[in-house]
């Protein structure tokens, strides 16, 4: 075997060359590492195989936590877990402080909306009239129940006139608002619409799409009744 420094012969089983020393079998270089083993806690260079298993379980633990963390920052994410605790959690009524409108008939004040009783109800003269609720503190409103008409009773319910769509705007702590529209059906009893607002301070009710509409008849809602994460 020919020397690689000095090219002089060397027998098969020399280490090292006979004439100037060198190293007959050099070692060779080891490969550079990759980017994410130059990092702590991978740079230390172990045997083939050693710890494989755990440093890709340690990167995949990573990642994942990065995602999760990226993808809870994000209002989609934000707004996927509320409403999940939505779901899991239990509801419980609130009551507004203040209740006003911006037109109601004699003897059928808006606060009858909010009394608990489905045979008394707000009676507003026609379309656009609404009813604004404010509460004590920010709440996260889960639920709206409304009863509309006269009343809960089929025979008193299509005695007045009701709205079949409300377009709720829900003020939240910060002034941001919220629109909603409110098909309801033309029928006696609660309705239930999910909601899933936060920071909730005030509700306005605005009628509209009359049912049952004549001239001796006005608009008719028995109840207004708003649920909060328990």
């Amino acid at each position: 075997m020919p020397c690689p420094d000095c090219g002089t012969p060397n027998p098969p089983d020399r280490r090292f060359c006979r004439r100037c020393a060198a190293r007959l079998t050099p070692t060779t270089a080891p490969a550079p590492l990759p980017w994410w083993r130059t990092i702590w806690p991978f740079r230390r260079r172990t045997r083939s195989g050693s710890g494989r298993a755990t440093r890709f379980l340690v990167v995949l633990a990573v990642v994942l936590a990065l995602c999760a963390g990226g993808f809870l920052l994000l209002p989609a994410g934000r707004h996927l877990i509320e409403d999940t605790r939505d779901k899991l959690g239990k509801a419980k009524a609130v009551t507004a402080t203040r209740v006003e409108a911006s037109a109601e008939v004699p003897g059928h004040p808006v606060g009858h909306s909010t009394d608990g009783l489905s045979n008394r109800y707000w009676g507003a003269p026609g379309p656009g009239a609404s009813a604004t609720y404010t509460f004590a503190k920010p709440f996260r409103m889960v639920d709206v129940i409304i009863t509309n008409g006269a009343s809960s009773s089929p025979e008193e319910y299509a005695k007045q006139a009701r709205a079949l769509q409300i377009d709720m705007e829900v003020t939240a702590r910060d002034g941001r608002k919220v629109h909603k529209k409110l098909a309801l059906s033309d029928k006696p009893g609660p309705q239930t619409f999910p909601t899933g607002i936060s920071d909730v301070t005030t509700v306005r009710l605005t009628l509209d799409a009359p049912a049952g509409a004549a001239p001796e008849r006005h608009l008719a809602l028995a109840e207004v009744e708003f649920f909060q994460r328990s």
